[in-house]
């Protein structure tokens, strides 16, 4: 593998952990600038809407550089808005520096997947997408929890700053590494809205954010559930969350090493086990060793779906596919964002902490159901296709004038 890909995975690192530590930190924010922790959570709101929005606008802000232009100007803005929430004197100004940080979250995976693919040979781009997101799956093992834990020991302040410097030594990687590709010629905003149509892109993509949002209606509550159900004490949380991490570094390196090869039957195998795996949850939550188990199977079996879905996007979107690449990394937000929101309202109405696992058992169900549409519908086209050619009449030989 290229070393401009460990350029991306830094990148990647840092972005993955300022999406994440906030989670940890939102007591010690709400209580330095005096607000309740429901609206100290909307960095974490205004954060996913950030990535939702940004993605497709700084993309298409991106389609008049290079790639890795972009790509640094990405990291650049990454960077000023970690500085902004460090220095934040007020909470308004705090939640402008998530959003700002948050723009070029989206925009950075879509196009760093495009030039990641690119990098490596047609049969190893899986392997080169996954490779990159590594750094955001490393980023839950690593960055989050230590994160966290210095921002309770020293100050929330000192680890944004930290980010902001992770930022820079991913901005200088992708400078003095990411090769100068130049700027496709002849691609224009409507030739990438005219991946849209594809319906097989826009398949990809609600499988994104139901099967990703499968994932986070069990993760968002992982809290009160391992605490209230499981019996668990809050400072085992943090570690309960590394696992969670692990298990989302080995699902996430498997999906890209069987992804080139296996796309389709990957994803059949992957979200048909995760939907009974989260369903399963809500009877093993209620054993410590067995929730921790569930926990780990549900961060691989999530993350294995995301070099598939993001390769299947590029290879749909072929010929115009930052946009959509970039849009896909939205719609992982979106589905965090929904099922945040469907988890909460099932706790709220009285159906328990473990509740938000069947939310989420429906949700990856549902995100195989429209695998297996998908899948269908490519091979009634290839069938089609190969008829077509079949019946096609001969071409006739036309003997040459005498005259």
């Amino acid at each position: 593998m290229p070393l401009a890909l460990l350029a991306l995975a830094i990148g990647a690192f840092g972005i993955g952990t300022t999406e994440f530590v906030i989670m940890g930190l939102l007591p010690d924010v709400a209580a330095d600038f005096q607000v309740s922790i429901p609206t100290a959570g909307l960095l974490v709101t205004g954060y996913a809407l950030g990535v939702v929005l940004g993605a497709p606008l700084m993309t298409v802000l991106g389609t008049r550089v290079t790639r890795k232009r972009m790509l640094m100007l990405l990291m650049g803005l990454f960077v000023v808005g970690n500085v902004v929430s460090a220095l934040a004197p007020v909470f308004g100004v705090m939640l402008a520096g998530r959003v700002i940080a948050s723009l070029a979250h989206g925009a950075f995976f879509g196009i760093g997947s495009v030039v990641a693919a690119d990098l490596v040979a047609p049969e190893k781009k899986a392997g080169a997408i996954a490779m990159m997101f590594t750094g955001l799956t490393v980023a839950n093992v690593v960055g989050v929890p230590l994160g966290t834990h210095i921002g309770q020991s020293v100050g929330w302040r000192t680890t944004f700053f930290i980010v902001a410097g992770l930022g820079v030594l991913g901005l200088l990687g992708v400078a003095k590494l990411v090769p100068e590709q130049p700027r496709p010629e002849g691609v224009r905003i409507r030739h990438e809205l005219a991946a849209f149509r594809n319906v097989q892109v826009l398949l990809a993509m609600a499988m994104t954010v139901l099967g990703f949002g499968g994932v986070f209606a069990a993760i968002t509550y992982i809290t009160p559930m391992m605490t209230e159900i499981a019996g668990y004490s809050p400072s085992s949380v943090t570690w309960l969350l590394v696992l969670f991490g692990l298990g989302m570094v080995g699902g996430n390196l498997l999906g890209g090493k069987f992804a080139d090869r296996h796309l389709m039957p990957l994803l059949y195998v992957s979200l048909g086990a995760l939907a009974v795996v989260l369903a399963l949850f809500t009877l093993t939550a209620h054993d410590r060793t067995a929730a921790a188990v569930t926990i780990v199977l549900i961060g691989g079996l999530g993350f294995a779906t995301v070099p598939p879905l993001q390769k299947r996007v590029l290879d749909q979107a072929a010929g115009a596919p930052t946009l959509a690449s970039a849009v896909n990394i939205g719609a992982f937000n979106l589905g965090n964002a929904l099922s945040a929101w469907l988890g909460g309202m099932v706790i709220a109405a009285g159906f328990g902490y473990t509740a938000p696992n069947g939310v989420g058992a429906v949700l990856a169900a549902s995100a195989l159901v429209l695998a297996i549409v998908s899948g269908a519908i490519e091979r009634r086209t290839v069938t089609r296709g190969r008829l077509v050619a079949e019946h096609a009449p001969e071409p006739v030989a036309v003997a040459p004038s005498r005259h």
